[in-house]
């Protein structure tokens, strides 16, 4: 998959927001090559090919010392209509667990675990969601310069559900 690139003519009524992040190897491949894997995957989730940032580099936060850096990125995809949000989600799940994705403890003092690959539906046809197993848009999404600097790159003038402000002038707030 190669990466795209910006555009702005994205249709908020069309697309979703993966946010895909990785700090653990698994079975050979980094976790980069894991982040590219699971961003062609999503091309079974979509009707079109998806557009995936550069690959970011960030410090693992929350998971204590020592903990590998993640590598990060943002892909957006056009689901089908017929597809709800929560079989969105259900299909990131699945490909979670495809790419050896397993839900570890985190550790002692830390509030989140390293893993292999995490896939966050951040954003989805400018729905608001409250449920017991999904919110968006991505309750932290713009708290995160994980999320919003490659999103930028992307979608830089979406407004995520809730915010008045740009994606682009989200992170420059940061």
């Amino acid at each position: 998959m190669s990466f795209q690139q910006p555009t702005t003519t994205h249709s908020s009524a069309a697309c979703a927001v993966i946010a895909l992040g990785s700090n653990l190897a698994h079975g050979g491949e980094s976790p980069a090559q894991i982040v590219i894997e699971a961003a062609k995957r999503l091309q079974s989730l979509s009707l079109c090919v998806p557009r995936l940032s550069r690959i970011y580099s960030t410090s693992a936060v929350g998971l204590g010392a020592g903990a590998p850096d993640f590598c990060n990125a943002i892909a957006i995809i056009e689901p089908a209509a017929a597809l709800s949000a929560q079989e969105l989600l259900d299909g990131l799940l699945a490909i979670e667990l495809e790419l050896g994705r397993e839900r570890l403890q985190p550790r002692a003092g830390a509030s989140y675990a390293s893993r292999t690959i995490d896939l966050d539906l951040i954003y989805c046809r400018n729905e608001i969601i409250d449920s017991p197993t999904l919110q968006l848009p991505h309750p932290r999404a713009a708290e995160r310069a994980f999320v919003l600097e490659p999103l930028a790159e992307l979608w830089p003038d979406l407004v995520l559900p809730g915010q008045h402000s740009s994606v682009a002038a989200l992170l420059r707030a940061l």
